[in-house]
C-alpha cells in the first residue's frame, strides 16, 4: 500500500493528536481504500520514530533494479528479491515478479 505524502501527515497528525487507530481511520476515510495492514505498518512507524516518511532512496533503488534486467531479457528477480536487495520492507503474499515486458 503506498499512501501519498498527505495522506501520511494526515493519518501522523491524527494519531499523534487524536490517538486514532487504524480501524478509526478506516471509519473515517472509507473512500481512501487504505488496507488495514498498511495502516497498522504505518502507525506502529509512527509510534517507534515519531515520523511518517518514507525511508529515503527506497523507490529509487527498487526502479533502478528493474531497469538494469531491462537488458537481461529472460531474467527476473520477485519482489521479495528486490527487497532483500534494496532494503525495503515487504508484507507477505506478494507473488508479483519484476519482468521485462
Amino acid at each position: 500500500m503506498v499512501f501519498t505524502k498527505e495522506d501520511r501527515i494526515l493519518i501522523k497528525v491524527l494519531r499523534q493528536s487524536k490517538g486514532y487507530s487504524a480501524r478509526k481511520l478506516l471509519e473515517e476515510f472509507p473512500d481512501k481504500n487504505w488496507s488495514h495492514s498498511a495502516l497498522d505498518q504505518l502507525l506502529r512507524q509512527i509510534d517507534t520514530t515519531r515520523s511518517a516518511d518514507r525511508k529515503s532512496g527506497s523507490v529509487d533503488n527498487a526502479e533502478l533494479f528493474v531497469v538494469i534486467q531491462e537488458d537481461a531479457p529472460g531474467t527476473h528477480r520477485t519482489i521479495h528479491q528486490v527487497a532483500r536487495e534494496t532494503g525495503i520492507i515487504t508484507t507477505s503474499g506478494c507473488t508479483e515478479s519484476f519482468t521485462r515486458t
